[in-house]
């Protein structure tokens, strides 16, 4: 469910007209709805009554600081995976211990700044992390609270290119090997393992691969208590996807997911940490963009916009669906025909959707792509020379822009030509 709704045959976020954004801001244009991020937020929540928790907010889906702001308040801890993302949620006011600290490529310099900081928990990928973490937490006289990340080598069924949890993939640690690396954590300075972390990747739509995954984890969490290691604390990603098709089933809710939680690891007396973000964001955001040209082909029309790839790469880069509504509800039975829908960069991937079915459209009118709140403004760039777009939030009839447009001077006056060219 969202809060994107036609009202008097006009598609609204929330109680703000899209074509009042369109006008304030120009298109294209991503908007987020506030009551959507709070209603997808408290779902986890709810799932998770009854057990020792705490909801870190995966902020690679969307890691605008009001975003990560509005999500705070809530109670949200933060997961991050950069230095960068560290730092943004710090700026938007969470308190260290709240966050916590993934991805495979830690730098020295990143530890440094999250020791010093304040850190929840790092999620130590490998053994050389684990030991560059040591020597760095030493030097500082402190301590890092670690879990290792276990890697289960369970198909996710999803997307080949965001699946984390097969042996080929690059995360984590062999969960055969993983008592050996917890021995090893155990005796290096500077390191205190606090538990086990697991994620098989994003996008799931059916919970057997957790189910699965989660076993796994549960019978090492017995293994290595045995063996005199205090396990208090299970990270177990996040991964559940959102129904992109409005046609296909819907994927599990956030309460299956919680009672599958409590099913297989509610008796092990840990504290659960759980990283959604597309749930949380994916559906709380759409991109709006106008038609610039509708364009006869042989044997297509093409509907051509002023966004591109760089504003929305999921298309190209994933072959990801997105419905595309019209900004201005069409009469009921009104005959639609298939478009390619396409923008202005000059690749053939700057595609959006082939032959997808629309009412007839005509220059000027908006669209919208529903679903655009995660990976979507954090993957964009400014390929030719195209500025970032705006970001607005909205909240019941108020709007607040909270990422400008950048001018060409802006963008331009960051190069600088050496006196010697």
């Amino acid at each position: 469910m969202d809060h994107f709704l036609y009202k008097d045959g006009v598609l609204h976020a929330e109680d703000v007209p899209l074509p009042q954004i369109a006008a304030e801001v120009g298109t294209p244009f991503y908007v987020y709805s506030c009551a959507t991020l709070t209603r997808h937020f408290h779902l986890f929540e709810e799932a998770l009554t009854g057990l020792d928790h705490l909801v870190c907010y995966a902020m690679k889906a969307n890691s605008n600081q009001a975003v990560i702001a509005h999500l705070a308040g809530l109670g949200a801890g933060m997961d991050v995976v950069s230095g960068g993302e560290y730092l943004r949620a710090k700026a938007a006011g969470v308190p260290g211990e709240r966050i916590v600290f993934s991805g495979v490529g830690k730098t020295r310099d990143e530890m440094r700044m999250a020791l010093t900081g304040g850190i929840r928990q790092f999620n130590v990928e490998s053994e050389p992390e684990l030991t560059a973490l040591s020597e760095v937490a030493s030097s500082l006289g402190l301590t890092a609270p670690i879990t290792v990340r276990v890697n289960p080598d369970v198909d996710a069924r999803t997307h080949e290119k965001i699946a984390t949890g097969k042996s080929e993939n690059k995360f984590g640690i062999p969960i055969a090997r993983a008592p050996e690396v917890y021995a090893m954590a155990a005796s290096l300075p500077g390191i205190e393992v606090i538990g086990i972390d697991v994620h098989i990747g994003s996008q799931l739509t059916d919970l057997e691969p957790f189910r699965l995954a989660y076993e796994k984890v549960r019978d090492l969490t017995l293994r290595l208590r045995t063996e005199g290691h205090d396990i208090r604390r299970l990270d177990l990603g996040g991964g559940l996807g959102i129904p992109y098709e409005r046609s296909n089933t819907a994927p599990p809710l956030p309460t299956e997911y919680g009672a599958l939680i409590r099913e297989v690891v509610g008796d092990l007396g840990v504290e659960v940490e759980i990283e959604p973000g597309r749930l949380i964001a994916g559906n709380a955001g759409l991109l709006v963009a106008s038609v610039l040209y509708v364009k006869e082909g042989e044997g297509r029309d093409f509907l051509i916009l002023d966004a591109a790839m760089n504003d929305l790469i999921r298309p190209a880069m994933y072959g990801a669906w997105h419905d595309i509504v019209p900004v201005v509800e069409p009469a009921p039975g009104l005959e639609q025909r298939p478009y390619d829908i396409v923008g202005p960069v000059c690749e053939s991937g700057d595609t959006f959707a082939k032959q997808r079915q629309m009412p007839t459209i005509s220059p000027g009118n908006l669209v919208a792509f529903r679903s655009a709140g995660a990976y979507g403004a954090v993957m964009s760039s400014e390929y030719n020379t195209r500025p970032l777009i705006p970001e607005v939030l909205v909240k019941d009839d108020q709007m607040a822009v909270i990422r400008a447009r950048p001018t060409f001077d802006e963008i331009i006056n960051r190069d600088t030509v050496p006196a010697w060219v």
